[in-house]
C-alpha cells in the first residue's frame, strides 16, 4: 500500500498546522524536528524518518546533537540529505545555546515612575500626541509596549477595543495607558479624563486591572494612580 505524504493527512495531525493550533509544546520530538526537515521521502514521512532517527538515537536529543553530517546523511536514512542534516545540526546547537542563557529580565513597572522611564524616551522629542498601551503580567512585569494612536497637538483619538484586543491577545492581566503631551504640561485634559473612565470601566468588564493613565512631557509626568483619580 502507497504511504501517504504529511499533505494527505488529515489537517489536524500535521505537524505544522498543530504547532499553530496547539503550541510547540504539544508536539513530540519527532514531530518538531520533522518540521525543520520538511520531508521525508517516497518510503516514509518526515516523521516516521524522525522516529526512527531518534530511536536510532536513544529517543536522546543530545546524542542526536552529536551526530556528524556524514552520520546523518547515511543511506539507512533516506531522504535526509545533506541540507536536512545541516538544519538538523542547527537547531540542535540553537537549543543547547539557548538552555546556557539566563532568561531575559523584564522590568518590573508597579509604579508611575518606572512607566515613565521606560516610555519618556520614545515620547519625548514629538510634536505631536502619540497613545501607548504597557502591557504587563499579574507581576507588574512588562510584556510588552504596543502604540495605538497618533494624534494632532493637544489630542489624539483612542480606541478601548484596541486597547482590550492587544491584551488579550498578549495574555496581559495588567496594564496601563500612556500618552505625551507635546505642549509640556501634563495636566489632564478634560479628554484625557474621560479617556480614563472608559479604559477603567471596559478593563473592570473584562476582569484586567488598569493601573495608570501616565502624561508624559520632557521632564515631567501626571499620573492617574498616584492623583486617586483611577
Amino acid at each position: 500500500m502507497k504511504k501517504l505524504s504529511i499533505n494527505q493527512w488529515a489537517e489536524e495531525d500535521r505537524p505544522r498546522e498543530k504547532l499553530m493550533r496547539l503550541g510547540a509544546r504539544e508536539l513530540s520530538n519527532a514531530e518538531l524536528l520533522a518540521i525543520i526537515i520538511g520531508s521525508g521521502s517516497a518510503d516514509e514521512s518526515a516523521v516516521e524518518l524522525m522516529q526512527r532517527l531518534l530511536a536510532d538515537c536513544g529517543n536522546n536529543l543530545n546524542t542526536l546533537g552529536k551526530m556528524s553530517i556524514r552520520q546523518l546523511t547515511d543511506a539507512r536514512y533516506k531522504g535526509l540529505g545533506t541540507a536536512k542534516a545541516v538544519a538538523l545540526l542547527a537547531v540542535c546547537e540553537l537549543g543547547k545555546r539557548r538552555a546556557a542563557m539566563q532568561p531575559e529580565e523584564r522590568p518590573t513597572l508597579n509604579t508611575a515612575r518606572a512607566i515613565y522611564d521606560l516610555m519618556h524616551p520614545k515620547l519625548q522629542d514629538l510634536d505631536n500626541e502619540e497613545a501607548w498601551l504597557v502591557l504587563m503580567n499579574h507581576a507588574y512585569k512588562l510584556i510588552k509596549v504596543v502604540p495605538i494612536s497618533r494624534g494632532g497637538i493637544t489630542e489624539t483619538a483612542v480606541d478601548v477595543r484596541i486597547i482590550l484586543r492587544e491584551a488579550l491577545i498578549s495574555n496581559a492581566t495588567v496594564l496601563a495607558l500612556v500618552h505625551n503631551h507635546p505642549s509640556g504640561s501634563p495636566s489632564p485634559s478634560s479628554h484625557d479624563d474621560r479617556l480614563t473612565q472608559h479604559v477603567k470601566k471596559a478593563c473592570d468588564t473584562m476582569r484586567l486591572h488598569f493601573a495608570d493613565h501616565v502624561i508624559i512631557t520632557d521632564g515631567d509626568y501626571f499620573s492617574y494612580n498616584e492623583n486617586g483619580k483611577i
